[in-house]
């Protein structure tokens, strides 16, 4: 948390109802979750609520009673602000704030304040700002409760109190300058892309649900300095690292944001330009927490937001990541690991637990069909298996062409070791003879050079 003095203290209420639990989530595991945004955050979370209706009431979220018994909780010191683990439309919000006389927080809120706290690179600073202009221009109308009472709290982070006391106008007049400078990184990126293309250097994105351990994957595959931390959304930039192996391809490793449940749609837009890293990679690796009791239903957050992108037909792996952590103790350990974390298999890893083999992800998770590797990022595991994985994928976007380049076009000899591998080279009559693997796209221009 930015500021002096104690965390806020937040009190945490989810809504269940007839149709809530239709994406697989309890409402205690979505406010475990909520739990955990909060904490990432800066405040700490004081106590929890579940309210039951058939539907979320339009005026006040979950009910007039309901908010009532809040009231008393805050009025006695209970909480200092109210967090809900969805988004509230404004009329909610304000109905809400006058009833229960807290700050009222909502769940895109959170993440929003969490993505401007992340933000370190000029392009992610624009993306956040955008989005939370975007969000907050509809809860201009109407009194409700300053944010300037947050004094530091959840929702002050961003473009600032000032920015919001200015009049609609001037708000979208920084929209459009935010959009405008936005355009101008796109294009920038797709010069990059268009580099990379000359290059015909491959590109592998990293993809997955927040806290899945993308960052730990790229700094072990690329022997990179990003940051890594136990938190959640802990790097928003998409982080580019050229990865030499000793023994194949070299390519470039992006790793970029990480997806959660409820993810603001103005963030989905905002970071689209990020997103198309994704999109546009030659191989995407989907890093999934193994661990995690709720692994599956997060991977289908992922493809469908893969999905709003256009890269849910992209070649894929999926990495099961933090086999370390699931149930049962390796062969010669003492302990097993954090026995107190949930676990989605309660079976004893394989005696070849240092190394699982390559196949070992099919075997833990039957349930996905395709190409699928169980690792350990932090601890190794399977990482050679995975380097090895990534080369067969890049392979496929190969091939070997074989020619006779004419003595006057003898430059397309050296242009052909500089994009490509030349398997066997000879002088012949009639000019010289190469045996070259290419990327497609290269192979098919070497062919249309030659036969001119």
């Amino acid at each position: 948390m930015n500021g002096h003095g104690e965390p806020k203290r937040a009190f945490l209420i989810a809504l269940e109802t007839s149709g809530s639990a239709a994406g697989g989530w309890t409402a205690e595991e979505s406010l475990d979750e909520l739990d955990h945004l909060v904490r990432t955050a800066g405040a700490v979370a004081v106590g929890r609520d579940v309210q039951r209706r058939p539907k979320a009431d339009p005026a006040t979220y979950i009910g007039r009673g309901k908010a009532e018994e809040l009231r008393e909780l805050f009025r006695r010191g209970a909480f200092d602000m109210l967090v809900v683990d969805d988004e509230l439309t404004p009329v909610q919000q304000r109905n809400l704030e006058a009833v229960i006389e807290s700050p009222i927080i909502d769940r895109t809120t959170v993440i929003l304040d969490i993505f401007a706290e992340r933000a370190r690179t000029r392009e992610a600073k624009l993306q956040v700002e955008l989005a939370q202009l975007k969000y907050r221009l509809s809860r201009m109308t109407g009194k409700g409760i300053e944010l300037s009472r947050l004094a530091g709290g959840i929702g002050t982070r961003g473009p600032g109190e000032s920015k919001l006391e200015v009049d609609r106008r001037r708000i979208h007049d920084r929209m459009r300058a935010l959009e405008r400078e936005l355009s101008e990184v796109k294009v920038h990126r797709r010069r990059i892309r268009a580099e990379r293309a000359r290059r015909a250097l491959p590109v592998v994105a990293l993809t997955g649900y927040t806290n899945a351990g993308k960052s730990t994957l790229h700094r072990v595959l690329s022997g990179s300095d990003v940051l890594v931390e136990d938190r959640l959304f802990a790097t928003l930039d998409a982080t580019a690292r050229r990865v030499a192996p000793k023994d194949g391809e070299p390519y470039l490793l992006v790793d970029t944001v990480g997806f959660i449940r409820k993810l603001p749609t103005q963030l989905v837009a905002a970071f689209r330009s990020t997103l198309e890293e994704v999109a546009e990679a030659d191989l995407v690796l989907h890093v999934v927490d193994a661990s995690h009791p709720r692994h599956e239903e997060q991977m289908e957050v992922v493809e469908q937001v893969l999905g709003e992108i256009g890269a849910q037909d992209k070649p894929t792996w999926i990495v099961y990541n933090k086999i370390d952590r699931l149930g049962g103790t390796p062969t010669g350990g003492d302990a097993p690991f954090e026995s107190g974390r949930p676990s989605p298999k309660e079976q004893a890893l394989p005696a070849s637990s240092h190394r699982p083999p390559v196949d070992w992800g099919p075997v833990l998770f039957p349930g996905r069909a395709g190409n699928s590797i169980a690792v350990s990022a932090a601890l190794g595991w399977n990482i050679d298996a995975l380097q090895h994985a990534i080369q067969a994928a890049l392979a496929r976007r190969r091939e070997i062409v074989e020619a006779v380049i004419p003595f006057e076009q003898t430059a397309w000899v050296s242009w052909a070791h500089e994009q490509g591998w030349v398997l066997r080279e000879e002088p012949r009559e009639d000019g010289t003879y190469i045996l070259v693997e290419l990327e497609k796209s290269l192979a098919a221009k070497l062919r249309r050079a030659v036969q001119a």
